[in-house]
């Protein structure tokens, strides 16, 4: 499951941060604290992993 931008593969790297311990899970807001504890380790890495040429900065969404 790759990310589908580059934010949300910031805030997933951010959460993946905080999954290890790197960073404490108190300095994590938004999106970035939500796939924190919803998400497991293994599925924040796989969308931290993508690789940003291939992915825009912002999705739209449809309406």
């Amino acid at each position: 499951m790759p990310a589908r931008s580059k934010k949300q593969q910031m805030a997933a790297g951010a959460a993946l941060s905080a999954k290890r311990g790197q960073i404490s899970k108190r300095k994590l807001k938004g999106a970035s604290k939500k796939m924190a504890s919803s998400m497991s380790e293994k599925d924040l890495r796989k969308i931290a992993k993508t690789k940003r040429s291939t992915i825009p900065l912002k999705v739209k969404h449809k309406k």
